[in-house]
């Protein structure tokens, strides 16, 4: 889900509904794609966002899996509409960006956002080979750049040593970048890696970093790669997971949540597999608890009021809102 810059909420159907959440609790849609959307697995319409001049160029855009034609394999894809009002204009979307050929049906990433540079910044799977991950061959277990009308900036950092649509590679050697965020009017991003085994990730997003999958999960201290900010370990508690989904920095216009406790700047996240929402403060490299019992969170948005949202996919699905009340 994602905030449009006017205020309204996105939320994204993995079959390819791309809804608007009103305030009253009614959903109405917005772009129906599902015709196009391959929805095997973890395939389907994973991510969304507003251009930053959206008040008068209207662009959206999509980050979802096609189908597969008798003369095209599945692929993921990154594809640009217009809104008119709560509704896609028909006929206005564009392809701006195709991926490499999608051979499997889980570990595709997914996210999609814009900085402060004007770019945008798309997080790819290893499509379930890990050695995908380390290979500047292919788009998997990536983070990838590209300029908004789809191509690639010669300041990419492998622009030159790489080759084709491997030139848009930004960083590299993650697993299953399901989701990140980036700081709202900076170029600080975030990305949560979902581990294998035994870690969760959070990593900082530098140019030309290489995280260390599939030689490395969580905690490590070799030279040739970029460790993770911050770490938690598999298990069934309310500080361990399975699964790092949403992630948001808290810096929105209204400062809702108490100033004193430190709220400003830090970056939510939560597990899918245990359902909690935990905060870390990039100053004191530190992770609290914030919030328990919400099922499987996918996704987390922090509104220009100043409220932490949350999208949990399952029996019900649910966008959950979080607020202040004062006090304790």
């Amino acid at each position: 889900m994602e905030f449009a810059p006017d205020g309204r909420l996105f939320v994204a159907e993995e079959a390819g509904k791309l809804l608007i959440a009103k305030p009253n609790g009614a959903l109405t849609t917005f772009l129906d794609i599902s015709s196009k959307v391959d929805i095997a697995g973890e395939r389907g319409l994973m991510g969304v966002a507003f251009d930053p001049n959206f008040a008068t160029n209207h662009f959206v855009y999509l980050h979802y899996t096609r189908k597969a034609t008798t003369t095209t394999p599945a692929h993921n894809r990154i594809t640009r509409v217009t809104a008119n009002g709560d509704k896609a204009v028909a006929g206005s979307e564009v392809l701006l960006f195709r991926m490499s050929n999608q051979m499997a049906s889980n570990h595709l990433g997914g996210a999609l956002d814009l900085a402060k540079d004007g770019k945008l910044y798309i997080s790819t799977g290893d499509n379930a080979t890990p050695s995908n991950a380390q290979k500047r061959t292919n788009l998997f277990g990536k983070v990838l750049r590209i300029n908004k009308d789809g191509t690639i900036p010669a300041g990419n950092p492998f622009y030159a040593t790489a080759s084709g649509n491997n030139r848009a590679i930004w960083a590299l050697g993650l697993r299953n970048p399901f989701k990140f965020a980036i700081k709202p009017g900076t170029s600080t991003l975030f990305i949560n890696d979902v581990g294998e085994n035994a870690w969760e990730e959070i990593n900082q997003g530098v140019a030309g970093a290489n995280y260390g999958w599939p030689a490395y999960e969580g905690p490590e201290s070799d030279a040739n790669y970029r460790p993770p900010i911050y770490a938690y370990e598999h298990g069934t508690t309310n500080t361990t997971g399975c699964s790092i989904t949403g992630g948001a920095f808290y810096n929105p216009a209204t400062v809702q949540f108490p100033s004193e406790q430190g709220y400003v700047g830090d970056y939510f996240f939560a597990d899918f597999c245990n359902g909690w929402i935990r905060r870390y403060d990039p100053a004191t490299d530190t992770a609290s608890g914030f919030a328990t019992g919400l099922g499987s969170v996918v996704d987390l948005e922090v509104s220009q009021d100043g409220e932490l949202y949350y999208l949990s996919r399952g029996s019900p699905g649910l966008v959950g809102k979080i607020g202040y009340a004062g006090g304790n």
